[in-house]
């Protein structure tokens, strides 16, 4: 039997979800007038584009919003804690909030990787419409839950490049050995297929690339591995990933220290993110079109594609490891069944209209 008075938690989550006013039954413990001041902590550095940049932007949109009364100060990749630790500082309440990407926790449960992206699955807009409106937030929220976390959307960065490669592919037989940074599920594909996979934190792939660590490394796209130069080092530029279509960004946020913000603010910080989330695919879809152009006049960058049989063994085998990964347990089950029941109903759509689109523009502009 609950006490009276007490606060339902799922309820309460599931409230901030549809975006509904959230009554608790005790007052917020911090007081209405009080300025209160956050730690935000993020996997990459603050002046990075597109990622690090509009980390920034979110925190300030929260200071803006809220006349001063929440104030989040932000911390770079490694100033408070190693990137890769942003979700433990959270989830510990060592820092309030974070700024990062789902499968950077992957480590903690596997179903993670749904939501940032799988390979082979959902674009930058499919993504948003399933954690919007096909369930998948509420999924997210039930997966956090455990860890005292709960998500907010951040973004994408839209649909990422392959990688950098110091040799042409060819075959597959070029996988085996390959020395490749490369994040998410997409490393295990390549494990699977013979390559030797190393996680770097963002801020080391270059000098990793240029000492011949490694021999390949994945990022993002041509607006943010123009601004990391991986160009100097090795020229073969494969587009597009098949592991990351629309990979997610989120804002994370300790669950009791959200519930101890009035109600007010409680709904800024979700709006901010939701603000956050429409400025971040529209800087990425702005400046990776605008940087692939001077990419690929760059010394000695050639821009390929994998050919067709390397592409359709990835896929085989992708659709091995993420469904390993659904039977693991119930909730990752569950996770699994919405994100590709909605991939079949929208990629019907956008087969039928959006690259119909497309192939009749491009016949538009060869006029």
């Amino acid at each position: 039997m609950r006490k009276t008075g007490s606060v339902d938690r799922r309820s309460v989550l599931t409230g901030l979800a549809a975006g509904g006013a959230v009554s608790l039954a005790s007052p917020a413990i911090v007081k209405a007038d009080e300025t209160i001041v956050w730690k935000m902590p993020m996997s990459w550095p603050k002046q990075v584009p597109g990622v690090g940049i509009n980390g920034v932007r979110f925190a300030e949109r929260v200071t803006q919003m809220s006349g001063g009364r929440l104030r989040i100060k932000v911390f770079g990749a490694g100033e408070l804690v190693p990137p890769l630790e942003v979700f433990d500082a959270v989830a510990s309440g060592a820092a309030e909030i974070g700024h990062a990407t789902p499968y950077y926790w992957q480590g903690k449960d596997q179903a993670f990787h749904f939501f940032t992206g799988v390979p082979f699955g959902l674009t930058q807009i499919e993504h948003a419409a399933w954690l919007r409106f096909g369930g998948g937030q509420a999924l997210w929220e039930k997966a956090y839950e455990p860890f005292g976390v709960t998500p907010f959307y951040a973004g994408s960065s839209g649909t990422q490049a392959g990688g950098w490669f110091a040799k042409e592919l060819t075959t597959l037989e070029d996988f085996k050995g390959l020395k490749m940074r490369i994040a998410g599920l997409g490393g295990e594909v390549l494990r699977r297929l013979g390559a030797s996979v190393v996680m770097l934190p963002p801020t080391d792939i270059f000098a990793a690339l240029q000492s011949g660590t490694i021999d390949a490394a994945e990022w993002v796209g041509p607006w943010n591995d123009l601004a990391f130069g991986l160009y100097k080092v090795v020229g073969n530029y494969y587009m597009p990933a098949f592991h990351e279509l629309g990979a997610a960004l989120e804002v994370i946020v300790n669950t009791e220290k959200l519930m101890a913000l009035p109600e007010d603010l409680q709904a800024i910080v979700k709006a901010a993110a939701q603000a956050t989330s429409f400025e971040t695919m529209a800087d990425f879809a702005y400046n990776n079109a605008a940087s692939l152009g001077p990419l690929m006049e760059k010394e000695g960058v050639t821009v390929r594609s994998l050919p067709d049989d390397m592409t359709m063994a990835l896929a085989r085998e992708s659709a091995v490891v993420v469904k390993e990964i659904a039977d693991k347990t119930p909730l990752a089950g569950e996770i699994y069944k919405s994100f590709v029941d909605f991939r079949e109903i929208s990629s019907r759509y956008v087969m039928q209209s959006e690259w119909e689109a497309l192939r009749t523009r491009k016949m538009a502009l060869e006029l």
